[in-house]
């Protein structure tokens, strides 16, 4: 196997961790600790204007991008007041072709190595969603300022202020200024910003509430459902959410998989509906703890640089660990919020499993490739550059159309906020069981054509679910957003 740039890759729906020196691919270090308002780029900095960031950014492209041949001869960049513009501008042509649908962009590297290292950011702790002009979470997390608000999975925001003197309605927010209009009223994504909210759910009623945003680490499995063991009248299944993949998911992974092996289990849902993606190293231990019945010569997944770069291509080989399993049925939820890292591991298993992977609840994003990154540290700028196409062993990778297109089996079902996920009354984890227990389900379809179809359907960072819920998603997402799509 050769995986020179290990450090470097990514599978998100756009973004995830590495680092690299300037103008270079080689491994870099991270940060620690949390970060979450990293310092902006500079501008002054030598190697800094924006034209000199510009001119870096266009010579990225033209050495690694996966499509080379979609980039133009030349483009002035003066008449674009941002890199990212630039960026957007040099790689339009893919991006119509449904191939890169904003995968390649720049971000900060302290902000990137803060949420990889340890979950770092800063918001209120909830993901949030549009259901029509209705607002909902649908997930909240552990230790932060909404939770402890009272606001959990189905709570509907009706309406937002600075203050409890000037609520305006989601519905009106709407109406005049669209989703952006949301997302400014919910404030920057900075520790201490406050906002009045009025909520609603059957738990507790209608209610103001006034929140901050504060530090915090994101648990990738949640303390509360994230891992345990279903027992379906007497059917014991094993039950995992993995919220993203970065760093400090390793240990909550493994010692879900040990408690799933000391108790014999080898039917496994795996929850990942709402999973942008991440970092590469946890896909493969996911695949590994999937695999305690794989040889070291199964191939897991191969990755494939452009023709000018294919001695970077390497293979990626099953290496069991103590804690693996080996699955006799797999249901893996998913949603249009499902992307990359998540789709990797499903992929990686449907070789070995056939018919008995599922794919439970709606089609996924579709992305089989992933991301380098190149840094420009004096400018705290991280390049990340779709550079690589991703296939299993059955060489199954352009899967832009999303996993339906793919997999045997399949299982339609709603992500039913109504109950958490992981309760065997919610309809995607009761699919996902019925798949298990052999009973019918009407199967998911998957748009067919080429990748601009699917361009078309999913034509930003913002995914559409067959439900019509909407993550809510910046404009210009942070790194978390990108990989956790819906967070505030």
């Amino acid at each position: 196997m050769r995986r020179t740039l290990t450090s470097l890759i990514c599978l998100s729906l756009a973004a995830c961790s590495g680092g690299g020196g300037s103008g270079s691919v080689t491994g870099g270090g991270s940060t620690g600790g949390i970060t979450p308002t990293p310092t902006p780029s500079s501008t002054t900095a030598a190697g800094c204007t924006l034209r000199e960031r510009q001119l870096w950014a266009a010579a990225q492209l033209n050495e690694w991008y996966l499509f080379p041949e979609t980039l133009p001869a030349s483009l002035d960049p003066a008449p674009y007041s941002t890199v990212s513009d630039y960026i957007d501008a040099l790689t339009a042509t893919a991006r119509s072709q449904g191939r890169d649908r904003y995968f390649t962009y720049l971000t900060s590297i302290a902000e990137e190595n803060a949420y990889y290292n340890s979950g770092a950011t800063a918001g209120f702790g909830f993901r949030l969603y549009l259901n029509g002009n209705r607002l909902f979470s649908a997930e909240t997390f552990e230790g932060t300022t909404a939770l402890g608000a009272g606001i959990d999975r189905g709570t509907e925001i009706l309406a937002i202020g600075t203050s409890t003197t000037n609520l305006r309605n989601v519905s009106d927010i709407l109406a005049t200024s669209g989703t952006a209009g949301l997302t400014d009223a919910l404030g920057p994504n900075t520790s201490g910003t406050t906002r009045s909210l009025r909520v609603t759910d059957p738990a507790a009623g209608t209610r103001v509430v006034t929140i901050a945003k504060t530090d915090y680490s994101l648990d990738p499995v949640s303390t509360r459902y994230g891992a345990k063991i279903i027992d379906d009248g007497g059917h014991r299944v094993g039950y995992v959410n993995l919220r993203t993949f970065i760093s400090t998911a390793d240990t909550p992974l493994r010692n879900a998989f040990a408690s799933f092996k000391a108790a014999g289990v080898t039917e496994v849902i795996v929850d990942v509906r709402y999973n942008g993606g991440g970092l590469v190293s946890i896909a493969e231990l996911m695949g590994n703890l999937l695999g305690a019945n794989r040889s070291t010569s199964d191939v897991f997944d191969s990755m494939t640089f452009r023709p000018s770069k294919s001695v970077e291509n390497s293979t990626t080989y099953f290496s069991p660990q103590t804690q693996s399993i080996a699955p006799t049925k797999l249901a893996f939820i998913g949603t249009s919020s499902t992307a990359s890292a998540s789709e990797l591991v499903a992929a990686g298993m449907l070789p070995y499993l056939g018919a008995n992977l599922a794919l439970v609840g709606s089609n996924t994003y579709g992305k089989p490739v992933g991301q380098i990154a190149i840094d420009k540290t004096a400018c705290d700028d991280r390049f990340r550059i779709i550079a690589f196409a991703l296939q299993n062993s059955a060489h199954q990778g352009a899967y832009f159309n999303g996993l339906a297109s793919i997999v045997q089996a399949s299982c339609k079902a709603a992500d039913d906020i109504a109950y958490p996920m992981g309760d065997a009354r919610e309809a995607s984890t009761r699919a996902a069981l019925d798949f298990i227990e052999g009973k019918s389900c009407t199967a998911i379809t998957a748009s067919t054509g080429d990748p601009a179809a699917a361009s078309a359907r999913q034509a930003s960072t913002t995914a559409v679910s067959e439900a019509g819920r909407t993550p809510l998603t910046p404009a210009r997402p942070s790194v978390p957003q990108r990989d956790v799509p819906g967070m505030f």
